[in-house]
């Protein structure tokens, strides 16, 4: 029975280094991360595959990075994580077939959030989209034309910007043209903008009676 059991294991070996040796064949190279976990696969086709990590160094100035997420068929696919060198969470993004896709959000290296993005990304399922075509220097969409779908990623709905963990600022996109764009209500108040005042029609009135009069003065009653 001992021997027995002696045997299995040795089987059971064998096959975990056969079907290794079979599994990592497929693969031009990969990597193995502390947990001995198969990272960074490269496969027989040169298509980067599965659980990736990227690192990139500082270069000019730009600060180093790194990043985690997981390659289909060579395009990043899903949610992504960028981390400082240091280890800290900078930004969560979303992908479909290599493009962004969704919200892609993006924090200080305290956590304090930046700014968050919303992305739309091709959808080969949907071979053809429907786009709008906006005035000379408007916002006004004069056309909706039908096209054929190309690969892409564009700036699409919200986006957010953020200051001390308040939004300052809004943004709206429709397919990389900005539709609208304001800063948030609060922001504008305590702000060292000059805000235009709205004048009443007995103000206009006094301007249109006094105008060119020197030391002209309002008393501030109605008319004067």
């Amino acid at each position: 029975m001992k021997g027995l059991k002696i045997h299995q294991l040795c089987f059971f070996i064998v096959s975990m280094v056969v079907f290794t040796g079979t599994a990592t064949a497929q693969y031009k190279s990969y990597k193995l991360n502390a947990d001995r976990d198969t990272i960074n696969i490269v496969s027989a086709k040169g298509l980067k595959e599965g659980r990736w990590v990227n690192q990139v160094e500082e270069l000019r100035g730009e600060s180093g990075y790194e990043e985690e997420g997981v390659y289909l068929h060579g395009n990043k696919e899903g949610y992504w994580r960028k981390y400082t060198l240091q280890g800290d969470l900078i930004a969560v993004e979303q992908y479909k077939r290599g493009g962004k896709d969704g919200l892609q959000q993006y924090y200080s290296f305290v956590g304090d959030p930046i700014r968050d993005e919303s992305w739309r990304g091709y959808d080969p399922e949907h071979p053809y989209d429907t786009i709008a075509v906006y005035g000379t220097g408007s916002n006004e969409i004069v056309e909706l034309r039908v096209v054929k779908a190309e690969q892409y990623s564009v700036k699409q709905g919200e986006w957010r910007y953020y200051e001390g963990g308040m939004v300052v600022k809004t943004e709206q996109w429709e397919r990389n043209n900005l539709v609208t764009g304001k800063k948030d209500a609060a922001t504008i108040a305590n702000s060292n903008e000059k805000r235009k005042i709205e004048k009443t029609p007995e103000m206009l009135e006094w301007e249109r009676k006094n105008k060119g009069k020197k030391g002209a003065i309002r008393d501030g009653r109605t008319g004067m």
